[in-house]
């Protein structure tokens, strides 16, 4: 039994070197599929030590451990496969921000379960349960605001109460209270209560975010699950859920920061919620007047054949119309008739961090012509068509000339300064953010209205 406790331990080290370099090979488009295979690889193999391990401390009870075992890994597998073949990808950013409100809840129900089990535990013991389930509760409620929000079953515009800043600090020091009475006095009264303030917290937190800055929500709620996971490692006393929650919390963390400074945000303030709404600001921004000028399939058609270069920014209204594949042959066609061809994602295009980019992949479009933000703004002004196909505010000139706008100050896709701008919608309807577009109204911009996927389609064939 000891050569095989051992065993499992190697292969606990195994699993963690694999999960790391799934990382490293995630971390570029071309090592990612490579990346993606090593987690894979290493979650199975944690997977049945973690089994065996189980089966080995159970002694007596092994068929009866075995069989709860079984039960829930087939309960896990049915419902995982069925919900895996479900989903589109456009509900992707709702679904990975529902699976971290399950982190959350098995990190609380892991801290009540040590902490009812192992009475005799100390110090350190109790603060890992404190810990564990006061974040593990936070990313709970916060991971379920950002489901609704995402999939439309709240709404996106940010609810910013009166002092909000001042009650999320209240709510911390409560609880740091309530960690000297734990600490004291064990009993289950001071988690508990602990537990329904940071439920509230996880939800005021999210829910005073807009919805334009959701995409880092995601991000920073990623890394809320790292260290819910990490903390029910401690607990259990398992070295692999440690370093597995450690890679997540610190690699989301760090996305987050990088996609705050792309988007002009103070990570501090993402940390704390309630960013994306300007204080005394509107939540709409300033009203926009003007009007729009409509185009057709065959007129954009005759402008890019016209065109020496091609600026296509790609938004959540692609995804939604499952667009990329006509706007991949769209592109080889001018590509092939000597247009320069690029693509301008935006660090928060879609609801997802790298949605774009990896819909774009799907599509085979060649990563070389895929370019973030500084690098297209640099050339937006010598760049003769833009078209926008599905994004919104991304595009929006108030992030720069509206300071009252809720995504003011946050860096956008210049692309007003092109020669031309063709924006493909299928209204005139606000963008998720709910702020209206002054990029519309602009004389040198044209509406082509009606599903992306069939407006590009009519293009391709008129060219």
């Amino acid at each position: 039994m000891e050569t095989l406790t051992q065993l499992v331990y190697g292969v606990y080290l195994v699993a963690g070197i694999l999960f790391v370099l799934s990382l490293a090979g995630l971390s570029k488009q071309e090592t990612a599929r490579g990346g993606n295979l090593a987690g894979k690889v290493g979650m199975a193999l944690a997977l049945v030590a973690t089994v065996t391990l189980a089966l080995i401390e159970s002694e007596r009870n092994a068929a009866v451990t075995a069989a709860l075992i079984a039960l829930a890994l087939g309960v896990g597998a049915l419902a995982g496969t069925w919900q895996a073949r479900k989903v589109e990808m456009t509900q992707m950013p709702e679904m990975i921000a529902l699976l971290h409100s399950f982190v959350g809840l098995a990190a609380v129900l892991v801290g009540f379960n040590s902490f009812l089990t192992d009475s005799h535990g100390g110090a350190v013991h109790l603060v890992e349960v404190f810990l564990g389930v006061f974040i593990g509760a936070i990313t709970l409620t916060g991971s379920l605001v950002a489901f609704g929000k995402l999939s439309a079953r709240m709404k996106s515009s940010p609810l910013t109460l009166p002092g909000r800043n001042l009650l999320n600090l209240g709510a911390i020091l409560v609880s740091l209270g309530l960690m000297g009475w734990f600490l004291a006095a064990p009993s289950i009264w001071p988690l508990a209560i602990m537990t329904v303030i940071a439920l509230a917290v996880g939800w005021h937190l999210v829910v005073a975010i807009g919805g334009g800055d959701m995409p880092v929500v995601v991000s920073m709620l990623n890394s809320y699950s790292g260290w819910a996971a990490a903390a029910a490692g401690f607990m259990l006393g398992n070295d692999l859920l440690i370093i597995t929650g450690a890679l997540v919390g610190s690699s989301g963390a760090i996305l987050s920061y990088i996609m705050c400074k792309a988007m002009n945000r103070s990570f501090i303030s993402v940390i704390l919620g309630g960013f994306g709404a300007t204080e005394g600001g509107s939540p709409q921004g300033a009203v926009v007047e003007g009007e729009h000028h409509e185009t057709s399939a065959d007129d954009v058609a005759a402008l890019l054949k016209g065109a020496k270069s091609v600026l296509i920014t790609p938004g959540y209204g692609m995804a939604v119309a499952k667009a990329q594949y006509p706007v991949a042959e769209l592109t080889s066609k001018l590509r092939a008739q000597g247009v320069d061809v690029r693509f301008g994602v935006h660090p928060v295009a879609g609801r997802l961090p790298g949605h774009m980019n990896v819909l774009l992949a799907e599509a085979k479009v060649p990563y070389d012509i895929v370019e973030e933000l500084e690098e297209v703004n640099e050339k937006l002004p010598r760049t003769d068509v833009v078209l926008v196909i599905g994004a919104n505010d991304t595009v929006n000139p108030a992030a720069e000339d509206d300071p009252g706008s809720p995504i003011a100050g946050m860096p956008v896709l210049q692309v007003w300064n092109a020669e031309k701008v063709v924006v493909f919608k299928r209204s005139m309807a606000v963008g998720y953010a709910g702020v209206q577009n002054p990029l519309f109204f602009k004389d040198n911009t044209q509406m082509l209205f009606g599903d992306a996927k069939e407006r590009v389609e009519d293009i391709v064939k008129a060219l």
